[in-house]
């Protein structure tokens, strides 16, 4: 069932854009200032989906905005500056996607952006939570395995939580591997479609190559070596902008995916189908990303992990122990906020 319904899903950039009746997002990007923010903020300004796009950071939003309004699609576009001006840049938002924070540097793990990160992501979440409570809250700030976390136990204090509403944006994995897998085998990338499962962070990467579509074969060496890759793309990444950042472009290109397969969803279409980083009871911790059926309301089914190698099955046993560190590192953060 999976697979036939994991490829309509696709990415809304990789084919003919959704023709709905509703395309009217409201859009709100925080960080949009920054590496990911302003090409994503690019993307998605240029999609008929979106009718209103609202930008926010602590510098330079005012000049990404006019630089990006001039573009000739009917999106409006509006820069906010500063916390005094985050409420505003929220209200009526239907969608509200974070790429704020430090990005990696050579030698750093997700994990060492934490003591910056996780405030950006509470402070934010905190300012959804009273702002826009009904909003699809996307996290693309590092490290996700943890910041999800932060965003479920600031929504619960605010008394606004909705676990069908709250993902952690995962997708970077998902392109990545059908990148890969494409090359590696001769075929077009935009008809390949690998889940991805487990976390947002090295081991915890879990690619399904088993369940791909179309059905590949691999020899275990090289699935051994391309499993490796995928769980360590972000820092062949970071090796390769030697200390001038991280991924930023093709995060960008995958926060617009998820987004507007989110907003597909919203507007009625059937059979969308992403992986997400959510609160789930599909392993033996809190927070697992699975493919995702998606709906009017967000969630709509939780497609579980279905059928998987006994390759598969060790790497999730070995992810989980990280996995639920970085969950209780979260939650730890926000019960000591003050």
């Amino acid at each position: 069932m999976l697979s036939a319904l994991a490829r309509p899903a696709g990415a809304a950039l990789r084919r003919s854009f959704s023709t709905s009746a509703q395309n009217n997002a409201k859009v709100a990007v925080l960080g949009a200032s920054g590496g990911i923010g302003q090409p994503l903020a690019l993307l998605l300004k240029n999609s008929p989906l979106v009718s209103r796009l609202t930008l926010y950071d602590i510098a330079h939003t005012p000049g990404v905005a006019a630089d990006l309004s001039h573009i000739e699609t009917r999106a409006t576009v509006k820069g906010y500056l500063g916390p005094e001006q985050l409420p505003d840049c929220l209200k009526g938002c239907d969608v509200v996607v974070i790429p704020a924070g430090v990005p990696r540097k050579p030698g750093m793990t997700r994990d060492d952006l934490f003591n910056t990160n996780a405030s950006i992501v509470a402070t934010l979440t905190a300012a959804c939570a009273q702002h826009c409570p009904e909003a699809m809250i996307c996290v693309i700030s590092n490290p996700v395995n943890s910041t999800i976390p932060i965003a479920t136990e600031v929504f619960k204090k605010h008394g606004a939580y909705n676990p069908n509403k709250i993902f952690g944006v995962t997708t970077l994995d998902i392109v990545r591997a059908n990148t890969f897998i494409a090359e590696l085998k001769g075929l077009d990338p935009a008809r390949v479609n690998v889940p991805v499962i487990g976390g947002h962070a090295g081991k915890t990467i879990i690619p399904l190559i088993s369940q791909c579509t179309p059905k590949v074969d691999l020899p275990q060496d090289q699935l051994t070596a391309i499993t490796g890759r995928i769980q360590e793309a972000g820092t062949e990444v970071v090796k390769a902008k030697a200390g001038a950042g991280s991924a930023t472009l093709s995060m960008a290109y995958a926060g617009a995916r998820f987004v507007f397969s989110l907003v597909d969803a919203m507007n009625g279409k059937e059979g969308v189908v992403e992986c997400s980083f959510v609160k789930s009871q599909e392993a033996d911790c809190a927070y697992f990303s699975t493919p995702l059926l998606l709906g009017k309301k967000g969630i709509e089914k939780n497609l579980g992990i279905g059928k998987i190698s006994p390759f598969e099955e060790k790497m999730i046993a070995e992810a989980i122990p990280e996995l639920k560190a970085s969950i209780k590192k979260g939650e730890e953060f926000v019960k000591n906020m003050k």
